[in-house]
């Protein structure tokens, strides 16, 4: 299924809205229970629970199948989103939410440029070129001000 790019920028938006409201719900369920690691285990359950259940009423119950022959690599996107979660939970309340949710976009656009420049998981190759550079750097002065 391709997605027109304008969506795809509106709908990735739109989940950088959710992560930044996830993380101080998740910090409050872990108030609630008085573990972060339950807090993020709630929170995957959840979520585990709505996208199976979405992907079975979608008729794509199928990719279960499919994907229990996946290489374990391909796997780890679990155990990395449930680092973030706790990572979220753990440091948000010493960071406040606009300096984590800042550390958070530092950490993925240094990433990012690494994969764009390595390609791997079959994705293309793209220049990381100065002015991307530029733009992960003008994050990183953002992380600085939100913190000062």
């Amino acid at each position: 299924m391709s997605i027109p790019p304008a969506l795809s920028l509106a709908l990735i938006v739109a989940a950088g809205t959710a992560l930044a409201t996830q993380a101080p719900i998740n910090v409050a369920l872990a108030r609630l229970s008085a573990s972060g690691l339950v807090a993020a285990a709630i929170s995957f359950g959840v979520g585990f629970a709505a996208l199976t259940a979405l992907a079975v009423a979608l008729g794509h119950g199928g990719g279960f199948v499919r994907a229990a022959t996946a290489s374990p690599v391909l796997l780890t996107g679990g155990l990395l989103g449930a680092f973030y979660v706790w990572a979220m939970i753990t440091g948000l309340p010493a960071l406040g939410v606009l300096t984590a949710v800042s550390a958070l976009i530092l950490g993925q656009l240094g990433m990012a440029l690494f994969i764009d420049a390595v390609g791997p998981f079959g994705l293309p190759v793209r220049e990381v070129s100065p002015t991307r550079i530029a733009a992960a750097l003008m994050v990183a002065g953002g992380l600085m001000l939100s913190r000062f």
